[in-house]
């Protein structure tokens, strides 16, 4: 096992041409602790790929090394985790880049890794002196309020970032928050944008509003944009659903902060329209696109990815899986919900169901923000492991199915 040691070396390393900041690994004689407290199903196992990540580890994703990259939000930093001798353990920890105010999002795209801070979208580029930084969108509204902002490309080859909303109940100040926004690569505003000829010029970037925190989306195989989504707070330890998956419309409004979904699953066809917060009114709810599947409220669903390109078992690499981050305001121990990786099984492009993938982080009666660990951010790696962040723990885990499985 190896972890962050708290004394530090930092020294430069050449790596096809390009520097880096390192942050030496050393070994450590601690125990592996996610292997003993983390349930999987049958046939997974679970390791530390890397700890003491100081700074919050958030959003991942793979380079075109096939090494992972992550944010760490609160250290302002992007950092590499090479596993270069393919032990399941990151050999140390290489900082591409720091000073960044609240990195969260982050993916590469056509050799450039773009990453969004809290008022802007950047991309780095590895050179022969270092890495190349560009700004690419610089007006993004700020970092009060909920300040993490994601960022993927679409199959159509556009940015998206998604901007959560200023407080926890009430109408934005600017269109762009509580919205997932669209970009062409250079920060450019995409001529077919459901806005684009607004009058106001802050709507023209608009793809969909109405989401209040959309941490994380994806694409499914059919080219839908499935995204999750934080709703409003302060109406009970029930209420509302949390809208784990959002299927976003195009110039959509999906319902915040005046609507929500009631119950709990799959919505099949809408059937379960959006209902007024009781709280607000003048808003026809009729009128918001409704949640694809709900779960218990302040259920926390926050990263999420498809496992098409693990090297899982055939039945577990069409399905989604999605992090939760665990209950907040809930006054109730009974109804206190879980931080853990759901699976949700996937059949005719919908998510008939969901099921636990891994738990275990949190003691039971125990609330979230006091447990071992959370986790934030998923992603399959170039090994066809699932690697989990865990903001709370400092750590970063990789899931993998220890069986023979057949060829993707």
């Amino acid at each position: 096992m190896i972890h962050l040691s708290r004394v530090v070396l930092g020294v430069v390393l050449v790596v096809a041409g390009a520097y880096w900041t390192v942050t030496r690994l050393e070994p450590s004689t601690e125990l592996d602790e996610a292997s003993r407290r983390i349930r999987l199903p049958p046939g997974f196992a679970i390791r530390i790929f890397a700890e003491g990540l100081e700074g919050a580890p958030r959003m991942m994703s793979v380079g075109p090394d096939g090494q992972l990259y992550a944010s760490l939000m609160y250290g302002g930093q992007v950092v590499r985790l090479p596993d270069l001798n393919r032990d399941g353990r990151a050999d140390r920890v290489e900082v591409v880049t720091g000073g960044l105010e609240l990195p969260h999002g982050l993916e590469w795209h056509r050799g450039w890794l773009y990453v969004a801070v809290s008022t802007a979208v950047i991309r780095l580029r590895p050179g022969r002196t270092g890495w190349q930084q560009e700004s690419v969108i610089s007006d993004i509204p700020g970092p009060s309020g909920h300040f993490t902002r994601t960022l993927h490309f679409g199959p159509d080859g556009r940015l998206y970032v998604s901007v959560g909303s200023e407080t926890n109940f009430g109408p934005e100040r600017d269109p762009r928050r509580a919205a997932i926004l669209r970009f062409n690569p250079d920060g450019s505003v995409p001529e077919d944008n459901p806005f684009a000829s607004d009058p106001d010029p802050r709507r023209r970037v608009i793809w969909a509003e109405g989401l209040k925190n959309s941490v994380d989306f994806t694409w499914t195989p059919r080219g839908e944009l499935w995204a999750t989504h934080n709703g409003t707070d302060h109406l009970g330890d029930d209420l509302p659903p949390e809208e784990v998956i959002v299927a976003v419309q195009p110039g959509g409004f999906h319902g915040w902060p005046y609507c929500y979904t009631p119950g709990l699953g799959l919505n099949l066809k809408a059937e379960r329209s959006e209902v007024p917060d009781p709280r607000t009114q003048g808003f026809d709810c009729r009128k918001a696109v409704p949640a694809l599947f709900t779960a218990p409220a302040h259920s926390a669903p926050l990263g999420m990815t498809w496992a098409r390109n693990s090297r899982f078992p055939p039945a577990y690499r069409d399905s989604l899986y999605v992090a939760y981050h665990g209950s907040l305001g809930v006054q109730d121990p009974a109804k206190y919900r879980d931080c853990k990786v759901e699976r949700f099984v996937v059949q005719n492009g919908l998510p008939v169901r969901s099921e636990t993938f891994a738990t275990g982080w949190r003691l039971p009666g125990q609330m979230c923000r006091e447990a071992w660990g959370r986790p934030v951010g998923l992603v399959i790696g170039a090994d066809g492991a699932m690697y989990v962040s865990d903001a709370q723990g400092g750590r970063i885990y990789r899931i993998w199915y220890k069986g023979q499985v057949e060829s993707p």
